[in-house]
């Protein structure tokens, strides 16, 4: 898969050389890290933060992801598992909250992997 931008999106890699790491720190539930991104790639040196406030529109794009993982949620809880509409709309409240971390990585790997392109000399 490497070389499409799903990958970069899901590893949380570089868009350009599907290598170098986005993020200082892997782990997502690190809540003091989760958006705490190198300035560079750390192996093609690719500038991240094009211009400043560059992941403001990566807002727009976790209302999306957010609002796809709510609908998948509601889905699965109230007409697979059975759940009264309360008690999926808890479920629903509480896997966005649990899955917030989540949700802002991936909204900027998206966000990012609309403006750059994987370059195969860069690997």
């Amino acid at each position: 898969m490497k070389g499409t931008k799903l990958y970069s999106i899901f590893t949380g890699t570089c868009p350009v050389c599907h290598t170098g790491k986005m993020y200082v720190n892997s782990n997502t539930y690190v809540l003091s890290d989760t958006l705490k991104m190198h300035e560079r790639c750390p192996h093609c040196s690719t500038k991240f933060k094009i211009e400043p406030s560059f992941f403001y529109g990566a807002m727009y794009v976790s209302y999306a992801v957010g609002v796809a993982i709510a609908v998948a949620v509601f889905i699965v809880a109230y007409f697979f598992i059975g759940l009264d509409r309360f008690t999926t709309f808890l479920v629903i409240v509480g896997s966005l909250i649990v899955l917030l971390p989540v949700i802002l990585r991936l909204s900027r790997n998206i966000w990012i992997n609309f403006f750059f392109k994987f370059d195969r000399q860069k690997v």
